[in-house]
């Protein structure tokens, strides 16, 4: 050990930006993962939002523009914009605040966000698609689509 600490010194001043850039990561990493741990709304896979449909009724909230929305979405869901969730001008989901509801994006990114909004309004079971529509695309799963 003795030798070890005079060698990490001496790296870590010829490598600053390197450790400095080891340290971001390592700590966004550990961000991340707590957020992740402490938050009211979970991340699930595409079979898990077929089987939450299916066996507990979800509902689906799509919260793309109405134009991507009526291009192709998941059959049975409604469309949202993320701003009504954090105006909290919800409409008829109010009524859904005791089955699973899942929020979904085109990327799995907005919805995060959204479906943590949705929690604190009192949402019991949110959930957010991981991969959002891009994910359940690349999986061939079908959309509906509105003209």
């Amino acid at each position: 050990m003795e030798e070890f600490m005079p060698k990490a010194i001496a790296f870590a001043s010829q490598h600053t930006v390197m450790v400095v850039a080891w340290i971001v990561v390592f700590v966004g990493t550990i961000y991340v993962f707590v957020k992740s741990a402490v938050s009211g709304s979970k991340e699930i896979e595409q079979a898990q939002l077929s089987r939450l449909v299916n066996k507990e009724n979800a509902v689906i909230v799509d919260l793309r523009s109405s134009e991507e929305f009526l291009r192709g979405h998941i059959a049975g869901s409604q469309n949202i914009l993320p701003r009504d969730i954090k105006e909290k001008n919800l409409g008829k989901l109010e009524q859904y605040k005791d089955i699973p509801v899942i929020v979904v994006c085109a990327s799995g990114m907005t919805s995060r966000g959204s479906a943590e909004q949705l929690y604190k309004q009192g949402f019991k079971q949110v959930y957010s698609l991981k991969e959002g529509i891009q994910g359940w695309k690349a999986a061939n799963l079908p959309l509906v689509k509105k003209s």
